[in-house]
C-alpha cells in the first residue's frame, strides 16, 4: 500500500502523529493508498521551515524564482500521464478530461504566474513638481493555501503559483480526499529546485490540518477554495485576527436560454456545462432556465443529449460521466434527488445509483439526472448540490428570468444564450454573479479576476489580482 507523505522544508515526512487515513478509489469503492493525518505539530513544522526560507525566497531576483517556477511547469508537462492517471484515479473524473484539461491547466498556472510577476508593476502619482507618491508591492510572509477535492492539481497550483511569484513562502492544505497529485508535485518541486521551506504541503483534516493553519498567529494570510459554510467558519477565526482572506467558495449557477440562441450549439454546450466532472465544478450550470416558446423543443433534445453520457469506468476513452468522488459525497446527492421527488419535481432522465460492469461494479456512480416541475425557491433549486444534477424550467419575459436567476445566495457565474448583443449586455449587467459567459461555457483567460459574490465568496484570484492580494501595498510619498 503506498504511503502519500508530507512535504516539509524541502523533504517528504511521514506525519508526526504517525497515522494515516484510508485514500479511496471512487471507481472501485477500494483503499489504493494511506494519506498522512497529520496535526497541528505537522503545521508548526511547515511553518518554521517556511519562516526560515521567507527572506531567500524573498529577496530572490525576480527572473530568478521565475525561471524555478517555469522548470515546475515543465516537468508538470512532462509528468502529464503519471499525472493524469493519479488524478482520476483519486478523484474519479474520466482520464481523457484530467489528461486534456486539468493537468494542462495547472502547467498553465505555473507557467503563467513565473512570466506575470516579471511584469507586475506599481503605481506612481506626480502631485506637481512638488512631490511624488510611488507604490511599492512586497511579500508577505508565510502565506497558507488551502483548495478542495474536485479540481485537484487545477485548484492547488492556482492558488500556490501565485503566492511564490509573489515572494511568499506556502503552508498548503490538499484536500484529504485526493492528495495523490499535491504528493506528486512535492516530488516535482524537489526535481525542480525550489528551495527548502518555500512550498510546504501538509496532508490530513480540516479540524485538524485546515483549522491549525487558520488559527496559526504567524499565519496572516488564508486563501481558500471550498464550501460556503466551511468558509464561514474560515472568517470567524481568522476576521478578528485580522488576516487577509480570499474566500472561493459554492456556486448555484444559472444557464439562461432565450429562444434566439444557436440552438444546437446551445444544448452540446448546456450538456457539457451540467455535467462535465460528474457535476462537481463550481461553475456547472445547475438551473437551467429556457424561453417558453422553445421550451418543449430544448427539453427533448437536451435530455436526448444527456441519455446518450457514457457512464462508468473513468479509464475508459468512451466514459463521459466518472464516478462521485466520495461516498459521502455520493450519498448526499442521491439524498437531493430524493428530495427533488418529495418537492414535486420529475424526474426526465437518470435519478438513480449505476453499477457499471467489471472492476467498477462497487464504485459510486450516479446517472446523469435531469428534474422538471420544480419552483425555483424550493430547496432543490436554492443549495448547492455539487452533482449530476441539474434542474429545467421554463421562463416567459427578461424580468422573470432576472428574478429566478438572482433570488439564490450564492453568485458566482452565470450562463446566457442568446444572438442579440443588446439583450446579453442588458441582462448580463443585471445578473449578481462574479463571472458570465455569453454564447460559451468555462472560457477562462488567466489574466481575468476570477470570484462571486453574495455566499460564493469574498475577494477575487487571477491575474494581476492575485499577485495584489499575495503582497503588501505601501504607498510612499517623496516632497521634493
Amino acid at each position: 500500500m503506498q504511503k502519500i507523505l508530507n512535504y516539509i522544508d524541502g523533504n517528504l515526512l511521514e506525519p508526526s502523529t504517525g497515522q494515516y487515513l484510508d485514500n479511496i478509489n471512487p471507481a472501485t469503492a477500494e483503499v489504493y493508498s494511506l494519506c498522512p493525518n497529520s496535526d497541528a505539530s505537522d503545521v508548526e513544522l511547515a511553518y518554521q521551515a517556511a519562516a526560515a526560507a521567507f527572506p531567500i525566497w524573498s529577496e530572490m531576483p525576480t527572473a530568478k524564482r521565475s525561471k524555478i517556477m517555469m522548470r515546475i511547469a515543465q516537468l508538470i508537462e512532462q509528468n502529464i500521464d503519471e499525472l493524469a492517471l493519479a488524478e482520476s484515479i483519486d478523484q474519479g473524473k474520466p482520464l481523457w478530461l484530467a489528461k486534456n484539461g486539468e493537468i494542462p491547466r495547472a502547467q498553465e498556472n505555473f507557467h503563467f504566474f513565473a512570466t506575470a510577476i516579471e511584469h507586475f508593476a506599481s503605481e506612481a502619482h506626480a502631485m506637481g513638481a512638488h512631490a511624488l507618491n510611488y507604490t511599492l508591492r512586497t511579500p508577505i510572509g508565510v502565506v497558507a493555501c488551502i483548495s478542495p477535492w474536485n479540481l485537484p492539481l487545477y485548484l492547488f497550483t492556482w492558488k500556490i503559483a501565485p503566492a511564490l511569484a509573489a515572494g511568499n513562502c506556502v503552508v498548503a492544505k490538499p484536500s484529504e480526499i485526493t492528495p495523490m497529485t499535491a504528493f506528486l508535485l512535492s516530488k516535482i518541486c524537489i526535481e525542480a529546485g525550489l528551495p527548502k521551506g518555500v512550498l510546504n504541503i501538509v496532508h490530513g483534516l480540516g479540524p485538524s490540518v485546515g483549522s491549525a493553519m487558520v488559527a496559526h498567529p504567524n499565519i496572516s494570510v488564508i486563501s481558500f477554495t471550498g464550501g460556503t459554510k466551511t468558509g464561514a467558519e474560515i472568517a470567524r477565526v481568522a476576521a478578528p485576527m485580522f488576516k487577509k482572506l480570499s474566500l472561493e467558495l459554492g456556486g448555484k449557477n444559472p444557464n439562461i436560454i432565450f429562444a434566439d440562441c444557436d440552438f444546437e450549439k446551445t444544448v452540446k454546450e448546456s450538456v457539457r456545462a451540467s455535467f462535465t466532472n460528474q457535476g462537481e465544478i463550481c461553475l456547472c450550470g445547475s438551473r437551467i432556465y429556457v424561453e417558453r416558446s422553445i421550451y418543449e423543443k430544448f427539453k427533448t433534445a437536451f435530455v436526448s443529449q444527456v441519455q446518450q453520457l457514457v457512464v462508468g469506468d473513468p479509464l475508459l476513452d468512451e466514459t463521459k460521466v466518472g464516478a462521485i468522488a466520495s461516498k459521502m459525497h455520493f450519498e448526499k446527492v442521491l439524498g437531493y434527488i430524493e428530495l427533488a421527488k418529495e418537492e414535486g419535481g420529475t424526474i426526465l432522465c437518470g435519478g438513480n445509483a449505476v453499477s457499471p460492469e467489471g472492476r467498477c461494479a462497487n464504485g459510486y456512480f450516479i446517472a446523469p439526472t435531469v428534474v422538471e416541475g420544480l419552483g425555483h425557491l424550493c430547496r432543490t433549486n436554492q443549495e448547492e448540490i455539487f452533482g449530476p444534477l441539474v434542474t429545467i424550467q421554463p421562463f416567459d419575459t427578461e424580468a422573470e428570468v432576472l428574478e429566478m436567476a438572482n433570488s439564490t445566495s450564492y453568485g458566482l457565474a452565470c450562463t446566457i444564450w442568446t444572438e442579440n448583443l443588446n439583450k446579453a449586455h442588458r441582462v448580463a449587467a443585471q445578473i449578481k454573479s462574479g463571472i458570465v459567459w455569453i454564447n460559451c461555457w468555462l472560457l477562462r483567460d488567466l489574466r481575468t479576476p476570477f470570484g462571486g459574490m453574495k455566499q460564493s465568496g469574498v475577494g477575487r484570484e487571477g491575474g494581476w489580482e492575485a499577485l495584489r492580494f499575495f503582497t503588501e501595498m505601501k504607498n510612499v510619498c517623496v516632497k521634493f
